[in-house]
């Protein structure tokens, strides 16, 4: 794979079912701003509750629009080795460049399983294919170790990277000691990719983001900018991207007639929600995803404010392209309110 930025696509809704229309729109967003790469159908495309004819539909439409453009990669992984196989098949065939295999959640193998049951009768079967393993253990309960990676590695060209986001930077210098220094380590957290790329222990290649659906072409000149050693200048432009970084997850302490609760509204909803109050193809997520609290969508409204205060260039290409007026936007109450519960 390329060193660079890759976009996590959210998966935009219509009425309950896929917008393909603002599908193809966000993909043009994304080429248009010359993001290096698209995963089509990562958590963040909201893989878990899509059916597999519609997982597969978002594939073909992404890697369609990708194609000659920019790079594609598919999310196949499944907690069923079967069900990855035939789902990595489909994207071979609609002619991705990679795809994204996240660790068996759930049923949780040991990392050993995870290298010979899952990955490597993949890898094998699609030698031509670049396979990149997801390593997210807070989502899966689960983890394929640096040590198993190696090993695949050492056996199969095509594993060759991995998307980590274990958030444990000890374990990404594990990984970076027995892979050596040819293989690709990609950010899978925002926030991280600066210290992960600047580490001479780890020395990322470039960021699976989640923000870059909305900034996807200033987060690729920050991944660029890093990638040429301009850090200085990188570091100024991450002060700028960091509020829409930390709207992966969203934590608020809600009042219950019993108690205080926290309430953690995970990935895709907070950037679901700053992308329905920016005005592009969004629509809600699927149940059982909901929506935020009205203190969540406030963290959200407030984040979008301070960026488009600060540094408004960061959002002016969504204002051009898709045409809104974002301060009129973010001062819709009406709007505001719509995106959250009346109540908890």
């Amino acid at each position: 794979m390329r060193a660079g930025c890759y976009t996590a696509i959210t998966t935009p809704f219509l009425d309950g079912e896929v917008d393909h229309q603002g599908l193809e729109q966000l993909t043009e967003f994304q080429i248009s701003n010359g993001i290096t790469g698209i995963l089509a159908v990562g958590t963040t495309g909201e893989s878990p509750t899509l059916n597999w004819e519609e997982h597969n539909k978002v594939i073909e439409s992404v890697a369609g629009k990708a194609r000659g453009k920019c790079l594609c990669i598919a999310g196949t992984g499944s907690n069923n080795t079967g069900e990855a196989l035939a789902a990595t098949r489909h994207a071979r065939d609609a002619g991705v460049d990679a795809v994204l295999l996240v660790d068996p959640y759930y049923n949780g193998p040991s990392s050993i399983e995870i290298r010979k049951e899952y990955i490597a009768p993949i890898a094998e079967s699609f030698p031509d294919l670049t396979i990149i393993p997801y390593v997210i253990p807070g989502r899966t309960g689960t983890q394929l170790l640096p040590e198993d990676l190696a090993l695949l590695h050492d056996r199969y060209q095509n594993v060759n990277c991995v998307k980590e986001a274990t958030g444990n930077l000890d374990n990404m210098r594990r990984t970076r000691v027995v892979c050596g220094d040819n293989y690709h380590i990609f950010s899978g957290d925002d926030a991280l990719v600066l210290d992960m790329m600047t580490d001479p222990a780890i020395r990322a290649c470039g960021l699976i983001s989640v923000a870059s659906n909305i900034a996807p072409g200033f987060t690729t000149e920050l991944v660029q900018l890093v990638l040429d050693n301009r850090t200085e200048e990188a570091k100024i432009l991450f002060r700028k991207l960091e509020p829409l970084f930390r709207l992966t997850t969203v934590t608020t302490r809600e009042k219950t007639p019993y108690g205080e609760i926290s309430c953690r509204a995970r990935n895709p909803l907070g950037v679901k929600t700053a992308m329905c109050l920016l005005g592009m193809p969004s629509g809600g997520c699927r149940q059982p995803l909901g929506k935020m609290t009205k203190r969540g969508v406030g963290f959200v409204v407030e984040t979008l404010k301070q960026v488009q205060n600060d540094s408004p260039e960061v959002l002016r290409p969504v204002a051009d392209f898709f045409g809104v007026d974002i301060d009129k936007r973010l001062a819709d109450t009406d709007l505001i309110q719509s995106l959250s519960y009346e109540d908890i």
